[in-house]
């Protein structure tokens, strides 16, 4: 069992940048890929970053390839998604999961945090 909890998300202008932080209770926190997904209103969840067990592979939804970077800290039980040069269409909610493929699907997910970027 997996334990997942956001923090970082806030409002910032276009253009600007967040860091979202995301902490994982359990001693079993290395052996899972990690992704991150976000849901804006009125639409489905979607994909936005994943990254290996072991930090060596990352994916990223085409919408934010350049902008966003994935990272973990296996250390710290913690993965991070920086955010940078954001729009206005990033608004959304975002969630951290934890799962055996950053390509599969995913078994622990968070609460979640909202990230709202004005124009």
């Amino acid at each position: 069992q997996v334990q997942l909890v956001e923090s970082g998300g806030g409002l910032v202008q276009a253009g600007g940048s967040l860091r979202l932080s995301c902490g994982a209770s359990g001693r079993t926190f290395s052996r899972y890929a990690m992704g991150w997904f976000r849901q804006a209103p009125g639409k489905e969840r979607e994909f936005v970053a994943a990254i290996r067990w072991s930090g060596s592979n990352t994916y990223y939804a085409k919408s934010v390839k350049g902008r966003f970077t994935i990272s973990r800290d296996n250390a710290k039980n913690t993965v991070y998604l920086q955010m940078n040069s954001l729009k206005p269409e990033d608004t959304a909610v975002y969630y951290c999961a934890a799962g055996q493929n950053p390509v599969g699907t995913y078994d622990f997910w968070g609460q979640g945090t909202q990230v709202t970027v004005s124009s």
